[in-house]
């Protein structure tokens, strides 16, 4: 039975990937800070959960060997909770990065799995953004994101593999909620308030269900070698624009939810290709925007989102201010 390390397998996409890897063999330990709390992931015999820091070296080179795969997803995620303290998040997703693989190295890991993000590539005109085109990170949170994938592929060798995933935007129902996310907040906007403001609504976002994105972690862990070694994919479902998505939210939660148009100076506006994985590793997303909104719907309904507009612990940049993380 293979062993996977997963540092912030108790994040939004971590609490999902971490009972899904387990259903299908795997035993798994999760290394987090659990400032979301340890019981979004459910005990199991295959699990073992540790909380620790990324930048505990002494912690890490203990807890680490033993294991066959990292998969690395903790990190101060998206650009208003990064933007909050600019040093702790350079210190945490960029500082801390090189340590970590050279202790997975020492651990004799065999596969480290990096999740990047679409967000890499800044503005770009081209329809079709592979991973070949060349990165123009808009902020520091993109930035250091870059600086990491180069980082990564300088240690690639015959026993370590490193692979680098760029998601497009997750959505969808995770026992650690975001709602911090743009079809997320449109679908909680929607249900508890019945209206959506869309500031512009042109823009371009690409999108993945939460299902396809822990579903794409099991196909890079299983692919042969020769096909993923130092290789980066990018993982999306289809580009959308806010206003599309927004009325997509509308369709599934209810006719009477009205959509205002507001203008707006962002017109930041991205889309990816997600061609490669589909054509070397047969990787095809199978769940719609609709089916995320849909799940987070039925959320609601069953009470499993309490406080949602209200609540801290589903929105990264409170809590990060709440909690003063040093």
């Amino acid at each position: 039975m293979q062993k996977i390390f997963i540092t912030g397998g108790a994040g939004y996409v971590g609490a999902v990937l971490t009972p899904y890897l387990i259903s299908k063999g795997y035993k798994i330990t999760v290394y987090d800070l659990m400032i979301y709390g340890k019981e979004v992931l459910k005990e199991d015999p295959n699990l073992s959960v540790i909380q620790g820091d990324i930048r505990d070296k002494k912690l890490l080179s203990k807890v680490m060997p033993g294991h066959d795969i990292v998969i690395h997803l903790a990190c101060i995620s998206n650009d208003p909770s990064f933007e909050l303290n600019p040093e702790l998040g350079k210190l945490i997703n960029l500082d801390a990065f090189e340590p970590l693989v050279e202790i997975a190295k020492k651990s004799s890991i065999k596969r480290f799995i990096y999740a990047s993000t679409s967000s890499v590539y800044g503005i770009k005109a081209e329809s079709d953004v592979n991973e070949n085109m060349s990165l123009e990170p808009l902020t520091d949170y993109s930035r250091y994101k870059a600086d990491c994938e180069k980082t990564l592929n300088r240690h690639v060798s015959e026993n370590f593999v490193p692979i680098i995933i760029r998601p497009a935007t997750v959505c969808g129902y995770s026992p650690r909620q975001r709602l911090d996310l743009v079809v997320n907040i449109l679908t909680n906007l929607a249900y508890h308030k019945r209206s959506i403001s869309v500031f512009g609504g042109k823009q371009l976002r690409p999108n993945i269900h939460i299902e396809d994105m822990v579903r794409a972690y099991q196909v890079l862990i299983e692919a042969p070698k020769s096909k993923v070694s130092g290789e980066i994919f990018n993982v999306g479902y289809e580009n959308h624009s806010v206003l599309e998505l927004a009325n997509t939210v509308k369709k599934n939660i209810g006719e009477d939810v009205k959509l205002e148009s507001i203008p707006t100076n962002d017109n930041r506006s991205y889309h990816i290709s997600s061609k490669k994985i589909k054509n070397v590793l047969k990787f095809d997303a199978l769940k719609t925007i609709s089916d995320a909104v849909t799940d987070l719907k039925i959320a609601f309904e069953k009470g499993l989102l309490p406080n949602s507009m209200t609540d801290e612990k589903y929105f990264n940049i409170k809590r990060m201010q709440s909690l003063k993380l040093k």
